[in-house]
């Protein structure tokens, strides 16, 4: 009985001793696709953030006189400022101005390096008066939007003494 006994044990002792490196390896398999889903969801968290940054960019523009000559002081004058945010391809643009000598007319997005006039490229909507609200929601282009975070975006306001321009501001981060 004692022989018999001990063969039994060690026969048993095999079992569970061929058992743990299964039971150890499906541990290690445990610990290891934890990490990686942990890895995969900080990675998706961080790229979460990295996108609502991206679609909160905001920029902010100064709207003074555009250059003038002394023939031109009766015509051109006022101020105003806006402020535009991107999000994705949305531009979004509110702001005000006041003081022009003759009701607003139009106002437009142009492009050109900072202080150069440039040609218009969108429209966007603008109280006909001295006075007033200018804004509106525009879908840009990859080329616009890389023309914006490089500071070659400008709105100008024209106005009916000034066709030509009255108030401009350089869209800046």
């Amino acid at each position: 009985m004692g022989a018999g006994m001990i063969a039994a044990n060690r026969k048993h002792k095999s079992a569970i001793s061929g058992a743990f490196p299964v039971r150890r390896a499906m541990e290690r398999r445990r610990t290891f696709m934890a990490a990686v889903l942990g890895a995969a969801m900080l990675w998706l968290g961080h790229a979460a953030v990295a996108q609502d940054a991206r679609k909160a960019e905001t920029f902010k523009a100064r709207l003074s006189p555009v250059p003038i000559d002394v023939s031109m002081q009766s015509t051109i004058a006022g101020l105003g400022s806006l402020t535009a945010t991107l999000s994705g391809k949305q531009l979004t643009i509110t702001g005000t101005f006041e003081g022009l000598r003759s009701p607003a007319t139009t106002a437009q997005i142009h492009r050109g390096p900072k202080g150069i006039l440039g040609p218009p490229i969108l429209d966007i909507s603008v109280t006909k008066s001295v006075k007033g609200t200018i804004g509106g929601s525009l879908e840009l282009t990859p080329d616009q939007i890389a023309d914006l975070r490089n500071a070659r975006l400008y709105v100008q306001i024209q106005s009916e003494r000034a066709p030509d321009g009255n108030l401009w501001g350089w869209l800046l981060p």
